[in-house]
């Protein structure tokens, strides 16, 4: 409601007096007709300029080509929206303008679909398509329709033939030899690894396949050492040694074309790890191997025995007890109260970097261990701790996976982790897999297990306690989704991933880091099998400065059109500078062998040689 003013002039005497009289009245009464009519002819004025415009619509439609429809279409949609919002306004000719429009806007599409019929080799009918989705053609437009309401089917049966309901079924070649496995389980430093790779060195043809670089340089080594000539295979190097009958190599390089006598796969355990367990799925049911040694945690026993048993291996365990027992030490372990062989193990780089100056402070050098540090810095640091020249290891979780030192004692300065999403307490496996480098065998009779802030009955009881059952095996896609037409890679793998499998020990890889990698090189429009490739150039997607060396060898191959890479450079000799740039050489290194450039591969060893050395030269003088 509002209000009108009155004002009534009354004469008295000289005066003249005024009255003000208020009167309701609404909207309606007022304004209502007004506005009304102001409207209407905001509609027709619209209206006409619509029905102005459809003619020269109609000859840039005729005139396009299917690239440039996209947005006349998205336009289209639009003006025949704001169209049927006009539909009781009584406007002559409306029906004949809303016809026309709509045929415009079949046209357009109809022009879209024939050139994705043209360029997919499909035969997808427009009618056919929009029967039924009308609403959802004119809000989101007809190749979203398709896309997510038609594509889907075709593609779900595309997915049956080349992504078997039963992921063994993918490697028939491997279903066709009778494999007898045989499984070494236990916690660390139980002699699993040893026996299997004894095994190993007695094949014609064998294989080592390690989760760590520097474990598989490692065996690398030793069985070279020990007259069996080995290839060493990572994501970093090759070796290739003549006449050589074995290779050891990170799990995702496995070859598996070739056949094998033997084979070992290391830390079984990781095959229910979120982002590389598909590695240790994909080995063990894609190897042709007649003999197959798995080393690993125990918690990995019911999802072995149900993967081979359906595999229809035949296996046997073996589980592994220590001989040298653990003992966690009643009292607060004091920084005063270090002995040589003690292992001070915290989770992060910082920390370690800290505790290390904090005790060359004192005149006690240490050895340094943390998850950044290149394979042959972690080969220098356990070389000088293993001689004697450093008193202390100072060290984070990376030491759970690694060589065998003789580290009497480990120290537990934390109980909790920051995991890459929260801080949480660690697990029993996590406590077992680091404790248990505490009393090497042969060298000591007892490991001991000391920890600060009253935490040691938490550690009591995180070693006694059964580890937590890794219940499901995680798969990746393979190469097949190449086969699979229709759809962008993005939307293929966000659908790959959302299939449920039909067995319940198996589960879908996180997908993320692909599809953000996917996302940062659409703009340059390339071939799938391009992008396929790229997803699969290994790197630390959350540093900006890896990406954005990434993005540039992405330039440089394909706009620039580069037969080999720009080296990589560094400018400042600080550790963090220092070891970004080792991980830049190491890119450089992958992303010319993925595309098969040419490269200066003394340049990459020799390189990585000296930085090696100069991030090493920086701890020592810590």
């Amino acid at each position: 409601m509002i209000f009108k003013v009155q004002i009534k002039e009354q004469i008295q005497g000289n005066n003249k007096r005024y009255e003000v009289e208020y009167v309701k009245i609404s909207y309606k009464d007022t304004f209502g007709k007004g506005l009304k009519c102001m409207k209407k002819n905001a509609a027709q004025r619209e209206f006409k300029k619509l029905k102005g415009q459809i003619a020269n619509i109609e000859d840039i439609i005729k005139h396009s080509k299917a690239g440039a429809l996209v947005e006349q279409e998205t336009a289209l949609r639009k003006k025949l929206k704001a169209l049927k919002e006009m539909e009781n306004q009584g406007f002559r000719e409306y029906k004949e303008v809303v016809m026309k429009y709509e045929e415009a806007l079949e046209e357009a599409s109809k022009k879209l679909l024939e050139d994705y019929n043209r360029k997919n080799k499909t035969s997808f009918d427009f009618y056919d398509v929009i029967a039924g989705n009308y609403n959802s053609f004119l809000n989101s437009g007809f190749m979203t329709v398709l896309t997510k309401l038609h594509i889907p089917k075709i593609v779900g049966e595309e997915f049956e033939k080349n992504f078997p309901e039963n992921p063994k079924d993918e490697y028939k070649l491997a279903r066709a030899i009778k494999r007898k496995v045989i499984i070494h389980l236990g916690d660390t430093n139980t002699g699993k690894t040893y026996n299997a790779i004894e095994r190993l060195k007695n094949a014609k043809k064998g294989i080592y396949l390690s989760p760590l670089r520097i474990l598989a340089l490692e065996n690398y080594e030793k069985l070279n050492n020990e007259g069996v000539t080995c290839d060493l295979m990572t994501g970093e190097e090759e070796i290739i040694n003549e006449n050589s009958t074995h290779v050891s190599c990170t799990i995702e390089k496995v070859n598996l074309n070739e056949e094998y006598d033997i084979a070992v796969i290391d830390e079984i355990q990781m095959i229910g790890d979120s982002r590389r367990g598909m590695a240790w799925s994909r080995a063990l049911l894609g190897l042709r191997c007649k003999e197959i040694h798995i080393c690993g945690a125990l918690n990995t026993k019911e999802l072995l025995q149900k993967i081979l048993t359906d595999c229809n291996d035949d296996y046997e365990i073996n589980e592994y007890t220590r001989n040298t027992p653990l003992e966690v030490e009643n009292k607060n372990f004091s920084y005063n109260d270090t002995k040589e062989g003690d292992a001070i193990v915290v989770f992060s780089k910082k920390r370690v970097l800290e505790i290390a100056q904090s005790y060359s402070e004192k005149g006690i050098k240490a050895s340094i261990i943390y998850g950044d540090l290149p394979p042959e810095v972690r080969k220098m640091q356990y070389a000088e701790f293993l001689n004697k020249e450093t008193k202390v290891l100072v060290t984070t979780d990376a030491i759970g996976m690694g060589v065998n030192l003789p580290i009497r004692r480990i120290i537990f300065m934390s109980v909790s982790k920051y995991d890459g999403e929260e801080v949480r307490e660690l697990t029993s496996q996590e406590v077992k897999q680091v404790a248990g480098r505490a009393g090497r065998k042969g060298i000591y009779d007892v490991g001991y297990v000391a920890a600060v802030g009253g935490t040691q009955d938490l550690l009591k009881e995180k070693l006694e306690m059964k580890d937590k059952l890794i219940e499901k095996a995680v798969i990746g896609p393979s190469d097949a989704i190449l086969k699979i037409k229709n759809l962008p890679l993005n939307q293929k793998l966000a659908l790959w991933k959302d299939r449920e499998e039909s067995l319940d020990y198996y589960t879908k890889m996180d997908i993320s880091e692909y599809l953000l990698i996917l996302e940062r090189i659409k703009k340059y429009k390339l071939k799938e099998v391009d992008q396929w490739n790229l997803i699969k150039v290994p790197f630390d997607v959350s540093r900006d400065d890896l990406m954005e060396l990434f993005l540039f060898y992405v330039d440089e191959l394909f706009v620039l059109k580069y037969k080999e890479l720009t080296k990589p450079q560094c400018f400042v000799g600080n550790l963090d500078d220092l070891e970004i740039y080792y991980q830049k050489i190491n890119m450089y290194y992958s992303f010319s062998k993925v595309f098969n450039l040419d490269f200066d591969v003394e340049w990459v060893y020799n390189e990585r040689r000296r930085v090696s050395e100069d991030i090493n030269d920086i701890l020592v003088r810590i």
